[in-house]
């Protein structure tokens, strides 16, 4: 086990550990490594409160970001885009983009929603979503992603897409950004939205 997996495994297995007996009982048919496993309350750019197990059943890209980056972040949407635009119209319909902030001192339901509406992003595939500073790192060691906060307000941090299958399990990621999908990557979001 390599120490990913290792830190992957103890965060999981204290989220599982936090739920009542009765809640843990759905998470026990997730498989080890899904991050529907974490327990961590979500709300998204219309305020509407979730956990990231609500997403199960759907094949996911998801990226970490916050809303006042210029640089980074509009391009990991513009990569997830591009990625939306290489699919046929029913693998698109199959497929939810999810961004969760860096950011959740700063990145309101407002900020959200500004970003949201300025992308013109379809709210039935793309959810912009915020969490507490301590969901933000469970998710980010999830996902691989490495981040801190520098004294200007920007964040230095990992710019991955990340492919998630139905239940929660990490498929592919990728840190090539563009509208131009990553062929490796995009072959990957294929063959889980081709799985039955």
């Amino acid at each position: 086990m390599n120490l990913r997996e290792l830190l992957l495994a103890t965060l999981l297995g204290l989220a599982a550990s936090a739920l009542p007996a009765a809640a843990a009982t759905p998470a026990a048919a997730l498989p080890g490594d899904s991050a529907y496993r974490l327990s961590d309350a979500y709300t998204d750019q219309s305020g509407r409160e979730f956990q990231l197990a609500d997403g199960r059943g759907r094949v996911r890209l998801v990226a970490m970001f916050y809303t006042s980056c210029r640089y980074v972040c509009p391009l990991i949407i513009d990569s997830a885009k591009g990625v939306e635009h290489a699919l046929t119209p029913a693998e698109r319909a199959r497929l939810g983009v999810l961004l969760v902030s860096l950011d959740p001192a700063r990145d309101d339901v407002a900020a959200l929603r500004s970003v949201f509406d300025k992308r013109r992003l379809d709210p039935a595939r793309w959810t912009l979503a915020r969490t507490e500073a301590a969901g933000v790192r469970k998710l980010a060691a999830v996902l691989g992603v490495r981040y801190r906060a520098l004294a200007d307000g920007e964040f230095n941090h990992t710019s991955a897409m990340v492919l998630l299958d139905r239940d929660g399990s990490v498929l592919a990621r990728t840190e090539k950004l563009g509208s131009v999908p990553d062929p490796a990557f995009l072959a990957a979001v294929k063959a889980a939205l081709a799985a039955k």
